[in-house]
C-alpha cells in the first residue's frame, strides 16, 4: 500500500515519477487567470489563521459544508474563525475521492511542511501550527506567491477599474513577480441585467464620452482597451451563459441598445443580437492588438433564489448547463474569423460533455497565426479534480494536440492555491507516463521533455508572450 499523499502521490508508474521530479516538479508557474484581489498583493497582507486564508471567498469549500449539513452561521456567517474551521475540517473527514481533500492536505505540506492528516482528532494542532506561522512575515500575500515559484499572474478587471494597485505593483522593485490586469467587460456585454444602464453610466464617467449609441460603448471599450494594455494588459476574458450567435445589422442593434437605455425590456433575440454584435466587435479589437481571448461558459448561475438574495452571487449556488450548441459556437468562431479576423481564443465549458465537440470545433479554426491558436482550455471549475482533468487531456489528445497545450491555472481568489499546478502536473505525468510504459509513445526523454515542460510552462510563455525577467527565470 502506497502511503498517504508522500513524494510520488497520483505518480503509477517509474516514467511518471521520472517526468515529474525530472522535468514538471520544479518549474515556475506562470497563472493566467485567477481572482486574486491586487489590492492584497500591494499591501502584502497578512492572515490572522488559516481560516481567513482558506474559507475568506472560498465556495468550493461552502457547498461541501452545506453538503454536511453544516449552518450559514459557520461557512459565510458571523461565526469565530477558529469554529469555521473546525466545521471545515469535519466536512473534510467526509471528502473522500473530492479534490479538496487533496488541494488541503498539498497546501499544508508545501505552505506549512505539515505531513500528517487534517481530520477532526488534529483540528486543534494544526490550527495552532498554520495560526503561528501565518504570524510570520514570510508567510505575507507575497512571500507565498513567491513561495509557490509564481512569476506571473493575471487578475480579473472591469473596464471600469483604474488599475491602481497594478501601477503600485510594478512601482514596487522589490516584488518581481509580473501581477497583470486581465480584461472582463461582462457588465458592458450583460444587456438583460437590471444594473446595465448603470453601469453604461459609469463607463461614461469613467471615459469622458457620452455613451448614446453602441458606436459611443465601442468607443469608450476601445479607449479602456488601450489604457489596459498601456498597464500591460494581453488578455480578455469573457463569463458566458454559452458562446452565442445571432447576427443582425447595426440598425437593429442600436435599436436594441436604445431601447434598454429607455428601460424597456429586450426579448431573449434582441439579447443575443447585442451580445453576438458586442462580442465580435471586441473580437476584433482583440485581434488588432495580438491578445488572447478566454470565452468561459456552461454554467447556469445563482439556482437559490433565498440564498442569491441574502449572498449575493458566487457564493456557491451555481452549476453545470447541457444547453451548449455546437452551431452557435462554430458560427460565432466563424463570424470572428471573416470579419476581422479571430483572435488567439481559449474555450472553456463547465459541461464536460462538451469536451469532444471542443476539440472538434477548434481544429476548424487553427492556422498559422500561431502554434495552437485556439485552445480548449484547462479543466474548469466543477470539473478540475482528477477525472475531469484526465477526461478533457486525452480528449483533447485524441482530437488535437495534447502538446501544444496551455496547461492549468487556479481561477481561485486564494493565495494558497498554487498546489492546484503541482496537481494538475502530477497527473499529466501520470497519464503521459501511463502511455510510454504501456508502448504507446516512445521512452525517450527528447521527445518527452519539451511535452512535460511544454504543458508546465512554456506553452503559455509562447502563447501569451509572456516573458520572464532575468531575476526571475
Amino acid at each position: 500500500m502506497k502511503k498517504f499523499m508522500d513524494q510520488d502521490f497520483l505518480l503509477e508508474t517509474p516514467t511518471a515519477q521520472h517526468l515529474f521530479h525530472d522535468y514538471a516538479e520544479k518549474m515556475p508557474i506562470v497563472d493566467y487567470h485567477c481572482h486574486i484581489d491586487p489590492r492584497q498583493i500591494y499591501e502584502d497582507c497578512q492572515f490572522d489563521n488559516i481560516a481567513q486564508v482558506w474559507l475568506g471567498g472560498d465556495h468550493y469549500k461552502w457547498r461541501q459544508m452545506r453538503s454536511n449539513g453544516i449552518s450559514e452561521k459557520y461557512i459565510t456567517g458571523d461565526a469565530p474563525d477558529k469554529e469555521k474551521f473546525f466545521a471545515y475540517v469535519e466536512t473534510l473527514d467526509k471528502a473522500i475521492g473530492n479534490p479538496l481533500y487533496h488541494w488541503s492536505h498539498l497546501e499544508l505540506q508545501r505552505f506549512f511542511n505539515y505531513d500528517g492528516v487534517l481530520c477532526s482528532k488534529t483540528a486543534q494542532q494544526v490550527w495552532d501550527l498554520c495560526s503561528e506561522k501565518l504570524r510570520d512575515p514570510s508567510m505575507s500575500a507575497r512571500n507565498l506567491i513567491k513561495k509557490a515559484n509564481v512569476k506571473v499572474l493575471c487578475t480579473t478587471d472591469d473596464p471600469i477599474d483604474d488599475l491602481k494597485w497594478h501601477k503600485l505593483i510594478k512601482e514596487d522593485k522589490s516584488f518581481d513577480v509580473q501581477v497583470l490586469p486581465a480584461w472582463r467587460p461582462d457588465r458592458a456585454v450583460n444587456i438583460e441585467k437590471d444594473d446595465f444602464n448603470d453601469y453604461i453610466d459609469q463607463l461614461e464617467d469613467v471615459c469622458g464620452i457620452n455613451i448614446e449609441t453602441v458606436e459611443d460603448l465601442k468607443r469608450a471599450l476601445h479607449s479602456r482597451l488601450d489604457f489596459f494594455a498601456q498597464n500591460g494588459c494581453t488578455i480578455s476574458d469573457h463569463g458566458l451563459d454559452y458562446v452565442m450567435y445571432a447576427p443582425a445589422g447595426d440598425d437593429e442593434i442600436e435599436a436594441i441598445f436604445a431601447r434598454k437605455r429607455h428601460g424597456e425590456v429586450l426579448n431573449r433575440r434582441e439579447i443575443e443580437q447585442y451580445k453576438t454584435a458586442l462580442v465580435l466587435s471586441l473580437a476584433r479589437e482583440y485581434r488588432e492588438r495580438n491578445w488572447v481571448m478566454q470565452l468561459h461558459y456552461g454554467c447556469l448561475r445563482n439556482n437559490s433564489t433565498p440564498m442569491f438574495n441574502s449572498l449575493g452571487p458566487d457564493t456557491g449556488f451555481d452549476c453545470i448547463s447541457n444547453y451548449t450548441p455546437a452551431e452557435q459556437l462554430s458560427g460565432f468562431l466563424n463570424a470572428a474569423q471573416s470579419n476581422g479576423g479571430l483572435p488567439k481564443t481559449i474555450l472553456y465549458s463547465l459541461n464536460p460533455a462538451d469536451d469532444e465537440m471542443i476539440g472538434s470545433i477548434i481544429g476548424c479554426f487553427q492556422n498559422s497565426d500561431a502554434i495552437g491558436k485556439i485552445q480548449q482550455g484547462s479543466a474548469w471549475w466543477f470539473n478540475d479534480n482528477k477525472s475531469g482533468m484526465i477526461k478533457q487531456m486525452t480528449s483533447l489528445a485524441n482530437l488535437g494536440l495534447l502538446g501544444n497545450f496551455i496547461g492549468m491555472l487556479t481561477d481561485s481568489r486564494s493565495f494558497l492555491s498554487y498546489p492546484r499546478h503541482e496537481y494538475f502536473r502530477r497527473i499529466m505525468c501520470n497519464l503521459i507516463g501511463g502511455w510510454v510504459e504501456n508502448g504507446e509513445f516512445p521512452n525517450d526523454d527528447e521527445l518527452l521533455a519539451p511535452i512535460i515542460e511544454g504543458i508546465s510552462l512554456n506553452n503559455t510563455l509562447r502563447y501569451f508572450n509572456f516573458v520572464l525577467e532575468q531575476n526571475q527565470a
